[in-house]
This record gives structure tokens, sequence and C-alpha cells, in this order.
């Protein structure tokens, strides 16, 4: 990964107006934010600017208004809880633009913190409009991008002001970087990529790129279902994409092409019904009955990917190993995360994860604290997983 701009390549900040862009898309309910994780990320950016001497604007947006207005989507109430979070007054201002949101800023105190309004009530936003970019440019001096969750997006708070004006990473964008860089970018060998979730279908970029990209392939979840019945194993009525059978093979023989070893299922858990507690049973790849579905991954295949992280040096996860919201089929995901854990916690390997249902699986592990690294990016991880560009991160580069 090409080297980025920092806050501390900024200079002197005594005075100047920092724009930073953070993701303050939090759970509401009632007007109050049930969950500040998103709040409190943001505190080590805005403190390192206010002890620097700056002034702190905050782009953020909420939902998806669409452009236009939407009252239950305004950032007013969020503006209290940061407040709250941060330990210092936040002021908050219903507009974007504007010249009664310069004078704002103008009587903001040194080291003051204000809160724009939802970045998306504007049309422009989505869309990359240069000319919302630049009266939002007029408001700053520098542009903080803090924000990696929305760098997939070329919109004009998350890239377009990184284009016009001197932009650096935040604090969060800047831990995020660093530590995809050590999973992907230039890691450690060799590695190991864990994959899993429903299907085949919405992961085709991805498995593409890391079969080219690691040593090893872990696939687990639905979608090994569809790769076990390519190898021509019967998986009953399991969850599988049959017309995807070609597309496994291709991305089977890029593997091979690329001294990738796949790695899938060696045993399984396998229920008649989809439901918490459904009787179940363990039992070989060709042992599944035609009323039988493929629910979790089986102990040997446990045991066999324990094995490949012990040869590992990088771990990168993304999705479940099965259908780890239903017990007892969170058993392969819950004793697969303490394995990658309990290497990474003891300096063994270097275990970076993220994506949805993954973040939710490793707290339900209850390992999330031992990784190396959990992302709570989303989309963007997912994009960055499948090594395509992201406009927001293009936009920091040195």
């Amino acid at each position: 990964m090409t080297s980025f701009k920092r806050i501390s390549d900024a200079g002197n900040l005594t005075g100047k107006v920092a724009l930073v862009r953070v993701d303050f898309n939090v759970p509401m309910e009632n007007g109050l934010v049930t969950d500040d994780t998103r709040l409190r990320a943001a505190v080590d950016t805005v403190q390192t600017l206010r002890t620097a001497g700056a002034k702190v604007v905050l782009l953020a947006h909420f939902g998806r208004p669409k452009g236009e207005r939407v009252a239950e989507m305004s950032l007013a109430p969020v503006a209290g809880a940061f407040a709250r979070v941060l330990g210092a007054n936040v002021s908050f201002v219903a507009d974007c633009k504007g010249e009664h949101v310069k004078k704002a800023i103008a009587q903001l105190p040194p080291a003051g913190v204000i809160l724009l309004e939802n970045t998306r009530f504007y049309k422009g936003e989505e869309k990359g409009d240069m000319e919302l970019a630049k009266e939002i440019a007029s408001l700053g001096d520098i542009f903080v991008n803090d924000a990696f969750s929305a760098a997939h997006r070329r919109h004009v708070t998350t890239a377009v002001l990184a284009e016009i004006m001197p932009a650096y990473a935040g604090m969060n964008m800047e831990v995020e970087l660093d530590a995809l860089d050590k999973a992907l970018g230039r890691p450690q060998r060799p590695v190991l990529a864990i994959v899993g979730g429903a299907k085949v279908s919405s992961k085709i970029d991805l498995l593409k790129n890391l079969v080219t990209k690691v040593d090893a392939l872990a696939i687990g979840g639905g979608m090994a279902n569809t790769f076990l019945f390519a190898r021509g194993h019967s998986v009953g009525k399991s969850l599988c994409e049959r017309d995807l059978v070609e597309t496994a093979k291709e991305i089977e023989a890029i593997a091979k092409a690329a001294g990738c070893d796949i790695l899938l299922p060696r045993d399984v858990v396998v229920a008649k019904e989809f439901k918490a507690h459904a009787d179940h049973r363990v039992c070989g790849l060709d042992e599944v009955a035609d009323d039988e579905m493929i629910l979790d991954a089986g102990p040997q295949s446990v045991a066999i990917l324990a094995t490949a992280m012990d040869v590992a040096k990088t771990v990168v996860w993304n999705g479940p190993l099965g259908a780890f919201e239903l017990e007892p089929f969170d058993r392969a995901t819950v004793s697969a995360a303490k394995a990658a854990a309990a290497r990474a916690k003891s300096g063994k390997l270097i275990a970076v994860a993220g994506g949805g249902d993954t973040v939710a699986a490793m707290h339900h592990a209850g390992v999330a604290d031992d990784l190396t690294f959990i992302s709570t990016a989303g989309g963007a991880f997912l994009e960055w997983m499948e090594g395509k560009a992201l406009p927001g991160v293009e936009a920091l580069k040195s």
C-alpha cells in the first residue's frame, strides 16, 4: 500500500479549521443514540486536532435521505451524544454550506467542535458534485478523513474534498490502513485467508483476488457447499448455488495456478431443520442424506484449520464457517475464532477480521479483543479484500 498522509504531516494547525469526515451513522431509537461505539471511535482524532490548536468541523451522514431533508435523519441529537463522549461542548448547525455556517465556525473558540447537518441532505453529496465540494471546502483549511467505512464511495465528503484541499488520514483511518497493509498489502507470510458466508455469488471478486494474494484459502459457510458440490459431493438440501459450479471450478483453477491451497470442510454437521438445537449429527462428505442440510463444519475440519493457522504468520478472516446464529451450529466458527485469537494474543500470527457478520461472530466467540485488528467497515473492508481501489483512500496517498 502506498504511504498516505497523516495528521502528523499537517504541520502547525494553530488557528486552522479542520473539516473531519467521521462515521456517525449510529443506531438511534426515539431520538436517542443506543450504541455510541462509532462516536467513541472519533474521539482520538478530534482530541488530537484540538490539542494541536485547530477548530474541528465534523461532517457525517445518517441513513439514506436521498438528497432530501428528512427530520428523522437529522444529526442534531448526535451532537449532544458526542459531547458527552468527548467531554466537551459540541455545537450543531443544521446545514453544511453557506455564510451562516462560516459565521458559526468563526465564532467557535480555539479547539472548539461543531457538527454540521447530515451531508446526504444534499443531492450533490453522493454524486461527488464538485460545486458542492468547493462550497464545503471553503469552510476549512484542511480535510481529515476518519471514516474508512465510507471510503469505498466517491462522495463529496468521503473523497472529493481530499482531491481539492490538503487532506490527511484521521487516527481511526490510520490504524485501519496500517492493519490492512499488514494483512494483505505487505504481509508476513504464509498468509491464510478464511472466507465464509452464505453465497459464492456475493464474493466472486473477493475469492478470485484472494487466491492470487494468499498462500491458503479456507472456505466455509454456505459457499463451501457450492465448492463441495462442484467437486462431486452430495450436499442434500443444503444452501448451494448449483448454477455456479463452473465459477467454483474456475476459482480453484486460478488458485492452483497461483500456488494457493484451497481448504474445504472434511466433515460436516447436518440437520433436517434450519433451527436452533435441531437434531443433528457429524458425518463425512459423502454421507449427507438427501433430506439433510449442512449447517456447520465438523470438528475434523476445525482441527485442520487450526493446523493451517500454526503454519501461517497472517490470517485474514471474513464470514462465519456455519450458521453461527443458531446453536449448536456456531461451534466451528467459535472454535476457529478462539484458535486464531490464542495465536494472535501470543504473538504467533497477525489476525485481521472484518465485514458484517464477522464482527458479530468474533464478539459471539468472545475473542474480539484478542485479535490483532477487527474492522467494522463492512462494504469498504470487502472491497479492499477484493483488491479494489477505494476512492477515499486513494485521495489520501502521498
